[in-house]
């Protein structure tokens, strides 16, 4: 039985081709996606094609755009095995990242893709990465997906979609997963690692409907910690109107510097219901904040840890949490665990 997928294509360098008269780059017709890859026809899948109107330049991506994203997928649920969203790849972790909370209850797969090289220029990497995320969106073990849940796929690597980072502007491999395995390695044929995948809690009750979060804070800051910040830049950081949470990248396992000022900076925007996260800036690695004094203080005071999550999942789990306008002792509740297996305990 073949799987159907549904594409959509939110804009973004892969949907690019150039022009035979012109020599310039036009947006490529993912509706006649058959006649430009025929290769498609050897997989066992049903392709259609939605775009998002309007495409969207990911450098401009909002909350918004996530919100409509997650209402598409609702929508088409039912109809489709599995999604492919292709996106720009500067935002792509921020979005995958948020689909990943705002999908409340997905059982199906939603693979994220996208290129480096427009789709249309003859070196281009986009034609692998979609080919590959249409045949894992679609792959099955019986009538079960094999990956039900969002992830990202780029150039020979699937990925958990709110464990990944954009590592590199040039490089094909665009992407990292510095604190989690890869869900698949892919080289002649697609190697899944299954004890890397997270299967859903409970089988919805009903298996066509999909339940999404229908809200998203944005009222969400990142502080980046550097030697030589001051206690007035400090501050004015902390009192931009309307605040409400704040990803903290401190120092190495997640430490921070030990003045009194800074302390009590933080101190006071807690009392004032500030949600402050602490997550290391360095690529890889893990907070562990009571391996040093430094760290012990800031969980003293009530900040938050963020163990080994990304600056993407950081803040989109943020907007998501928040936007369930819930109390502060059940916010915090929901921050202090993982609810996607964004981070590891």
């Amino acid at each position: 039985m073949k799987s159907s997928i549904l594409i959509i294509y939110t804009g973004g360098t892969i949907g690019m081709k150039t022009d035979a008269e012109t020599g310039a780059l036009i947006p490529f017709d993912f509706s006649a996606i058959y006649e430009e890859f025929p290769s498609l026809k050897r997989l066992n899948v049903d392709i259609e094609v939605q775009t998002m109107s309007p495409v969207i330049d990911s450098s401009n991506v909002t909350p918004d755009n996530w919100l409509t994203l997650a209402r598409m997928i609702r929508d088409n649920y039912a109809r489709y095995d599995g999604f492919v969203v292709l996106h720009g790849t500067d935002t792509m972790s921020y979005t995958a990242s948020a689909l990943s909370f705002l999908l409340e209850d997905l059982a199906k797969p939603v693979v994220f893709t996208g290129s480096q090289i427009p789709i249309g220029v003859l070196r281009t990497d986009g034609r692998e990465n979609l080919i590959t995320a249409i045949e894992i969106a679609g792959a099955r073990d019986g009538d079960r997906p094999i990956v039900p849940e969002v992830s990202l796929y780029f150039q020979n690597r699937l990925f958990r979609a709110n464990r990944t980072t954009k590592r590199s502007a040039e490089a094909l491999s665009a992407f990292r997963s510095n604190n989690y395995p890869p869900l698949a390695e892919v080289g002649v044929n697609i190697s899944y690692i299954r004890p890397a995948i997270m299967q859903p809690e409970q089988i919805p009750s009903d298996p066509t409907r999909l339940r999404i979060a229908d809200h998203l804070a944005d009222d969400v800051a990142v502080i980046k910690l550097f030697p030589g910040m001051t206690e007035q830049v400090l501050r004015a950081m902390f009192s931009a109107s309307n605040l409400r949470a704040v990803v903290l990248e401190t120092f190495g396992a997640g430490n921070a510097p030990t003045t009194p000022w800074f302390i009590e900076v933080l101190q006071e925007a807690i009392s004032r219901g500030i949600f402050i996260v602490n997550i290391t800036q360095c690529g890889s690695g893990s907070v562990s904040m009571s391996l040093y004094d430094t760290g012990l203080r800031l969980q003293k005071i009530g900040v938050l840890c963020g163990h080994d999550m990304t600056t993407e999942a950081a803040v989109t789990k943020l907007m998501y949490v928040l936007g369930k306008g819930l109390s502060a002792e059940e916010t915090y509740r929901l921050l202090s665990r993982p609810l996607r297996g964004e981070f590891t305990l």
